[in-house]
């Protein structure tokens, strides 16, 4: 996976996270197809940030980039 390819996904993500008073911020992408993230803001603290992490974030990485293992938040 490319890591500017899954910026820019991310890119496409992150205003979503923003109007609920959070954000995402791309930490690494690593070659056995995990991708860290660090969530902020309002996302930071939620109580239901894994969810958001693994049913958008990863769900929608995972379109674009099939062979995703996993999404982390660091």
């Amino acid at each position: 996976m490319d890591k500017a390819k899954v910026q820019a996904v991310i890119d496409e993500i992150r205003p979503m996270l923003q109007a609920d008073g959070g954000d995402i911020e791309l930490v690494d992408v690593e070659q056995d197809g995990v991708v860290k993230v660090k969530l902020t803001g309002a996302c930071g603290g939620c109580p239901m940030a894994q969810m958001t992490l693994q049913m958008g974030v990863q769900r929608r990485l995972k379109k674009d980039f099939p062979d995703l293992k996993q999404v982390i938040s660091v």
